[in-house]
């Protein structure tokens, strides 16, 4: 099935515990299996792992049923969630609608009700859009929070690992799993709705952020970032350069690189030209940083969507960019929750919330403070 790359069947080591059910996003690394990034490239070259990635060991401890390995956009680089070796995940809102990447297979493993919790990773956006796409809640970590060791690379200096699950009580159990004894702390006191100038964004995805977060009491404005796409191009450019270096044996093997797929290809052809514009990027990401922390200074959580517009057709795979709204925050590192409420489309919306680094625990409380408050009108 193309949720999974691969699946441990009932009895095996994996399934052996009897806590939550797990999805695991095959970048990760899981003792006795090949870690394939879904690449057919990178599978021909890889050995089977030695031991799991650190970052399992919470799950291990809680007797996790460890369900398989999900599918995933090749090596990551990539948030349509099209994988054309290994099949494309199919959404369930809707079999010819994409399901958003890379952490394709993650959310709609969690969406389907396969599993319980699932693991992800985000470097530009890769829980949040298909979060989104898949209706569910997803959680991008601080960077660094998580230990990447024996975790494959997309763009070292951005990369993160976070939960995906159906709501917030999963995306805080999940995280538990990754980091035991987490737990969520008082929600925000106050919140800033934010624009961004350059990003066109559905007139309903962005009705219904303003409702939500209105709904929440905790909104005290709405603050424009200007500079929001400028942040996108530097997040942009620094992901393409780094995946350029994580990539460079397979794209520059000829062999190799017949076996990838043509849009990682296309991709990686256009990151080896912009080398020359990765300093201006990093120096721009470093005032913006401050510019943030500013801005969080006075409002502890920024609210806007996680992607401007509803899932597309598979056949558009590549007609749309896709983290306009979630690759600037990836820039500086700091956490972001997406969270699924109502809409007057034909799906959910998808709210994100933005917070200071480190502050996963009252970006969750607030999710769940949210939550509460759509259910308790029956939306």
């Amino acid at each position: 099935m193309s949720t999974f790359i691969s699946t441990f069947p009932e009895g095996s080591a994996e399934r052996s515990g009897d806590g939550p059910t797990l999805a695991v996003k095959d970048l990760i690394d899981i003792a006795g299996t090949i870690t394939t990034a879904g690449s057919l490239a990178l599978a021909s070259i890889q050995q089977p792992a030695a031991v799991d990635a650190p970052l399992m060991a919470g799950a291990r401890a809680a007797r996790a049923q460890i369900i398989g390995k999900s599918n995933l956009y090749e090596l990551a680089f990539g948030a349509s969630g099209v994988n054309p070796h290994y099949g494309t995940p199919v959404n369930p809102l809707n079999a010819r609608l994409l399901p958003g990447g890379s952490s394709s297979g993650s959310a709609v493993a969690v969406a389907s009700g396969i599993c319980d919790l699932a693991y992800g990773s985000d470097t530009g956006g890769s829980i949040r859009v298909p979060a989104a796409f898949c209706g569910i809640a997803g959680l991008k970590t601080t960077f660094g929070r998580v230990d990447l060791t024996g975790v494959h690379p997309l763009a070292p200096s951005l990369d993160t690992v976070g939960p995906m699950a159906r709501d917030i009580a999963g995306v805080v159990a999940a995280m538990a799993l990754l980091e035991p004894g987490f737990a969520p702390s008082q929600i925000a006191t106050s919140l800033a709705l934010v624009a961004t100038p350059g990003v066109a964004i559905d007139p309903r995805i962005a009705r219904a952020v303003a409702e939500v977060c209105q709904l929440s009491g905790l909104l005290q404005g709405t603050v424009a970032i200007d500079s929001w796409m400028e942040a996108f191009d530097a997040g942009s450019t620094i992901l393409h350069v780094e995946a350029y270096t994580s990539a460079r044996n397979l794209y520059e093997d000829p062999q190799l690189r017949a076996l990838l797929s043509e849009g990682v290809r296309d991709r990686l052809a256009i990151a080896a030209t912009m080398f020359a514009r990765e300093a201006p990027a990093r120096d721009f990401g470093e005032g913006w940083r401050g510019e943030m922390s500013s801005l969080l200074e006075r409002y502890d959580v920024l609210a806007l969507p996680s992607v401007g517009f509803y899932p597309p057709p598979v056949s558009e795979a590549f007609l749309h960019v896709y983290t306009h709204l979630t690759t600037p925050w990836n820039l500086i590192g700091l956490p972001a929750l997406s969270i699924p409420i109502p809409s007057s489309g034909p799906f959910p919306a998808s709210l994100q919330l933005l917070g200071a680094a480190g502050s996963e625990e009252m970006l969750l409380a607030t999710g769940a403070h949210i939550e509460a408050l759509i259910a308790s009108q029956g939306r």
